[in-house]
């Protein structure tokens, strides 16, 4: 980014250095002397940033005192995605100091005060402002599958044969990570093989809940409910309707006889429901064998920019959803369960689970359990060098996603660039490394 006329005006010139000996190129050089360079490189920072200089020279009304204030919401660089040992259980969202002082908050406000109708969805009704978010996530879920199908047939994804690691670039990286079966005897290397979907979108099933304030699954029904992707679990208990998953749908709210007990309101005095067509069509995935690769590189961007504005209106909506209806996650294994209280079912494998007797520690979940983002190295030029083992450091990470529609063609988002490191200069040999203080 080059130094505008009316910053250059303000910038003061060190002494036996006159504004009439210094051209406009000469000045963005001292510009990029006094670490001025690449206002983009200050674009990302948190907060503000305030430069001031001073003249140095006798005062001048040329040589004026001037301040540069830059403002962001992201932050220029940005750690990457802490890796969690299987050994060690999960952080709650909310710690929970903060949520027993938040209960005690609340039952100070509601003691002497008249207890207030409960809102849905937790008197058993939904939130019918809700419903056009869920037919949405539901369907950005679809296209991101299909566009993603679409794109793994331009831009190569590697996966490992024996961890779950993935790569996005002509080739697979070559660090030593793998933790899969018998990483000792390659050193951590990674043998590539072709990824699919799955391996980018990575599924996280659910059990399905005829009746979601209904009682806890046992153990000895974990095989006779069917189990099916949580983020399509989540929009049918906000109002999606699927023939093949039937869900119980009130229309009076339930009466609380208890803590955890209530009855049903009884609705024979009224009418009988009538079918009612989707509040918006349904999309389906396109099957392998129908997926066609696109023609041109113009369709191939406007395909990755598609696919991304998919990833990004389901998180949202996602988490938009989450808000109202729970959803649970066990604290040591990747198990989701949607609905007010997690399931009873005792098949948790992780570590230590003898002493729990395979049951699972359920706690609230967030939006990457939920849809987890998969993180993957970020190759900086496509059509250039390989990633070099020795400048791990340099490089940053992103969804498989984002690296797909990027390497694609698609504009990076803005959230997404602290981590990328896009603003980090890239060494051309261990050499020049070595010498980066």
């Amino acid at each position: 980014m080059s130094a505008s006329p009316s910053s250059m005006r303000c910038l003061c010139l060190p002494p036996r250095m006159g504004p009439s000996m210094l051209s406009y190129h000469s000045r963005a050089d001292f510009l990029k002397l006094n670490s001025l360079t690449s206002l983009s490189s200050f674009q990302h920072r948190n907060g503000k940033l305030k430069l001031q200089s001073k003249p140095i020279a006798p005062s001048r009304k040329l040589h004026q005192p001037c301040a540069l204030v830059i403002r962001c919401d992201h932050p220029q660089n940005a750690d990457l995605p802490r890796y969690y040992s299987k050994k060690e259980k999960k952080p709650f969202p909310v710690p929970i100091v903060e949520l027993r002082r938040a209960a005690r908050e609340r039952f100070k406000k509601s003691r002497g005060q008249p207890k207030k109708p409960v809102p849905p969805p937790k008197n058993g009704l939904i939130v019918k402002s809700l419903v056009p978010l869920a037919y949405d996530v539901f369907n950005e879920r679809i296209t991101l599958i299909n566009n993603l199908k679409k794109l793994l047939k331009v831009v190569k994804v590697h996966a490992c044969r024996y961890c779950n690691e993935i790569h996005v670039g002509p080739i697979g990286h070559p660090f030593k990570s793998c933790r899969g079966h018998r990483a000792s005897i390659r050193k951590g290397l990674h043998e590539w093989t072709y990824a699919t979907v799955e391996d980018v979108f990575v599924p996280v099933d659910s059990y399905h809940l005829y009746d979601r304030l209904g009682k806890r699954i046992r153990h000895d029904e974990r095989f006779s409910i069917p189990r099916l992707p949580a983020v399509v679990e989540l929009c049918i208990q906000a109002g999606v309707d699927l023939p093949e998953f039937p869900t119980k749908r009130r229309r009076k709210p339930i009466i609380r006889i208890g803590k955890s007990e209530f009855v049903d309101a009884d609705e024979s005095e009224l009418p009988d429901p009538v079918p009612e067509p989707p509040l918006k069509p349904i999309l389906t995935e396109i099957p392998d064998t129908e997926i066609v690769a696109p023609r041109d590189e113009e369709e191939t961007i406007q395909l990755a920019e598609e696919t991304l504005e998919a990833w990004e209106q389901m998180r949202r909506g996602a988490k938009k959803l989450m808000r109202m209806y729970p959803v649970r996650v066990c604290g040591y294994c990747p198990e989701v369960h949607v609905g007010p209280s997690g399931h009873k079912a005792q098949n948790c494998g992780a570590h230590k689970h003898q002493q729990r007797n395979g049951q699972h520690g359920w706690q609230s979940a967030v939006l990457d359990d939920l849809i987890p983002p998969r993180y993957v190295w970020h190759v900086p030029d496509v059509n250039g060098p390989p990633l070099q083992r020795e400048l791990r450091s340099f490089y940053g990470q992103a969804p498989a996603v984002v690296e797909i529609c990027v390497q694609a063609g698609a504009d990076v988002p803005d959230q997404y660039k602290p981590t990328m490191r896009l603003d980090i200069g890239i060494p051309t040999s261990l050499r020049e490394a070595e010498m980066v203080v």
